[in-house]
């Protein structure tokens, strides 16, 4: 059964007015307010320490993250082991002399394998990559696969005649490996 008063008007009334009673305590409670989370004593405290984090961290901060972003493509560059890793890191600090316009080159140029390097140079890496595999070739670290593919790589670069003396070393040390891995195995193969 529905009430007849609640569609009339005098049922409003009496809504609003039960939720006027309802209301009235949250009217009366401030009685004072405050303008801050804080009392008054710690706001000079609270903004002193605001402002000394904003005239000191902040500028820091911004200084470290905009180096951080500035040296990226010389991080990926020397990632990806890109030949040209060491005019990508002279365009980055050209690009602070001109204002952050050569950035975007220089971050283009990381991605990017130059085309005709292959064929001059026969290889597309840079000489640290070779260096590194190296040192993991004497450590014993590298399989049989990628040590026969390094040796090719630099067969190829020598055929060229773009291999520097480090790398003829490298060249001579690889040789060695190799030797040394087959003495090992003949000597497995005998023994079993």
């Amino acid at each position: 059964m529905t009430d007849p008063l609640l569609g009339s008007a005098m049922g409003r009334r009496a809504r609003r007015g039960a939720s006027a009673l309802l209301a009235l305590p949250i009217w009366l409670a401030p009685l004072s307010a405050h303008a801050s989370f804080l009392p008054p004593e710690m706001m000079d405290t609270a903004a002193t320490a605001i402002a000394w984090f904003v005239v000191v961290v902040v500028p820091i901060a911004v200084i470290v993250l905009f180096w951080m972003v500035h040296v990226l493509p010389e991080k990926i560059a020397h990632k990806r082991h890109h030949p040209q890793r060491d005019a990508i890191k002279t365009l980055c600090l050209l690009s602070l002399a001109f204002g952050g316009l050569l950035w975007p080159l220089a971050w283009l140029w990381a991605y990017v394998r130059p085309v005709m390097h292959q064929s001059a140079y026969g290889t597309e890496l840079h000489d640290d990559y070779f260096h590194e595999q190296g040192v993991k070739a004497r450590a014993g670290e590298l399989g049989e696969l990628d040590l026969q593919h390094l040796r090719e790589q630099l067969d190829a670069m020598d055929a060229r005649g773009a291999l520097s003396a480090e790398l003829k070393q490298l060249r001579r040390d690889l040789a060695e490996v190799r030797a040394r891995r087959a003495e090992v195995a003949n000597s497995n193969a005998a023994s079993a």
